[in-house]
Order: C-alpha cells, then sequence, then structure tokens
C-alpha cells in the first residue's frame, strides 16, 4: 500500500494518508489573543478543512487527542468540543495536559480518521 504525504515540509506532513486512514499533525491556533473556546474554534475549524481536503470528515474520526495547556481550560474547550460533535459519531478520545510548544497556545488537537 502506499503512502500518500500532504502539504509536507522539512518537518512535517499536514495531512498523511495511508491504508483508509488520515493522520493530521496537531492543529492549533494562530493568535496568542485567543481565550481557549477561541482557540478550540479555529483548531476544529482547521481540522474540518484538512479532513476534507483529504477526502474524509469529522463523521469520519477515529481518535482524537487534545492536549490542553493547563486543566482549568478544560471545561471551556469541552463546550466548544460537544457542540461541534454534537451531531456526528463520536471518536475515541483523550485529552492530556502537556506543556505546548509556545506559551500561547492553550489546545492543540491531534486526528485520525477513516477515509
Amino acid at each position: 500500500m502506499s503512502i500518500e504525504r500532504i502539504g509536507s515540509t522539512e518537518r512535517m506532513s499536514k495531512i498523511v494518508k495511508h491504508n483508509n486512514t488520515v493522520y493530521l499533525c496537531g492543529q492549533t491556533a494562530s493568535d496568542p489573543a485567543w481565550d481557549t473556546a477561541e482557540q478550540t474554534k479555529r483548531c476544529l475549524a482547521k481540522v474540518e478543512e484538512l479532513l476534507a481536503e483529504a477526502g474524509s470528515s469529522k463523521e469520519q474520526m477515529l481518535s482524537v487527542t487534545i492536549y490542553v495547556r493547563d486543566m482549568k481550560d478544560f471545561a471551556d474547550m469541552n463546550a466548544v468540543w460537544d457542540a461541534w460533535v454534537a451531531d456526528c459519531p463520536k471518536p475515541a478520545r483523550a485529552c492530556v495536559e502537556a506543556r505546548m510548544a509556545r506559551p500561547d497556545l492553550l489546545v492543540e488537537f491531534s486526528v485520525v480518521a477513516a477515509y
């Protein structure tokens, strides 16, 4: 089986497709002024765009790992997440507190989906 890499740089690929599975690179928000809820909305919008580019959708998500900088932001992230997945099958999910690559990043989403 072949592996398709989309949006590759010297460090990573935005999308990797293999064996009817789509792997997205971690999605973060780009504006440090945004709060957790807004960063979550922006991340999930990017996830939807990348899944569509890969020929998939949020309805086909298999697994999502969510990283939050501080668990005090868990409820704010979850409120946005819950609304986003309200009308679709729920993926397996894990959420962990993690030190982020930059201090202004409050959330990051790592997604695996079928296509």
